[in-house]
């Protein structure tokens, strides 16, 4: 057999899988091609994207947490209420996809509760884990979480404890951990240290731009090595070759558009070498000794 295909039934670990439901023109990448004030007038293309996410999944009997844009769900109701049914968790992604450190606390708080309301509202379920766009709790933000704390929610899964451009945040913890003065539990983006040098490599551009084999070294070496669960993510935005092309820079066109015909392939093929789950099933022990104890 070979050694990119083991045996799942010999796995041991439940890796979290997280789908951050936004569309092509939501992301931070497109701001400034696709402004907010356009949105309802650009077609949308979540609604297939997302179906399509439901069809891998089931065919490989995963299920996983879909944190949901408020926009999304308050237009795409039956979407919310097809994840649910489907027995994935369902979670928020804040409502206008504005990173935290471009808000107040007002306005976080007004763009987070309303969110969460939409979203429960579209559901019929209690909403417990919140991810920010563009991983955005970076250092600045720590009053980010006291608000969610507040609103009710468990978990977050918003740091990506890597060097980045726009949610540089190379310091955090990379494994779980509760946030300072606050009940709520980060589950931070997996990474790899290596040395002082920490890896990214579990989903979104990553995915679609580094080898595959190396994303599956990046898990196997958290599940074997380290006996941690991996935090996947994807966005359904990332199974569409066909989407609009948006006038947007250099950059922003290579983050979005490279790699855009694997994913679907690679995502199936991932499904078939590792276990997942939702985040809150993955973490549920650590989620349990953290919220009891205080400490990972």
């Amino acid at each position: 057999m070979s050694p990119l295909r083991p045996d799942r039934r010999a796995a041991s670990i439940l890796n979290g899988m997280s789908v951050d439901v936004e569309d092509y023109f939501h992301t931070e990448a497109m701001s400034k091609a696709a402004p907010r004030d356009t949105w309802d007038q650009t077609p949308c293309r979540v609604e297939r994207n997302t179906e399509m996410l439901f069809e891998l999944f089931a065919a490989h009997n995963v299920r996983s947490t879909f944190f949901f844009l408020g926009w999304v769900a308050e237009r795409y109701p039956t979407l919310v209420r097809r994840a649910r049914d489907l027995g994935h968790e369902i979670a928020c992604h804040s409502y206008w996809h504005r990173p935290i450190y471009t808000l107040s606390p007002a306005e976080f708080r007004e763009d987070t509760h309303r969110a969460k309301a939409v979203i429960e509202d579209a559901g019929g379920v209690r909403v417990e884990a919140y991810r920010a766009p563009s991983f955005s709790m970076t250092p600045g933000t720590e009053w980010a979480a006291d608000i969610l704390g507040e609103a009710g929610f468990i978990y977050d899964s918003s740091v990506h404890p890597v060097a980045h451009d726009l949610y540089d945040n190379r310091h955090a913890p990379r494994k779980p951990y509760r946030m300072a003065k606050t009940a709520l539990v980060e589950i931070p983006i997996s990474t790899i240290q290596l040395g002082k040098q920490r890896l990214p490599f579990c989903g979104g551009g990553y995915f679609r731009m580094l080898p595959f084999w190396y994303v599956c070294w990046g898990i196997r070496r958290l599940n074997r090595t380290e006996k941690q669960p991996a935090v996947f993510y994807i966005h359904p935005w990332e199974f569409d070759p066909e989407q609009p092309r948006l006038a947007a820079s250099r950059r922003s066109r290579f983050r979005q558009y490279l790699g855009l015909s694997k994913t679907a392939k690679n995502l199936g093929r991932l499904c078939e070498q590792f276990l997942f789950a939702p985040m809150k099933e993955a973490f549920s022990e650590q989620l349990d000794v953290i919220q009891r104890t205080g400490e990972p």
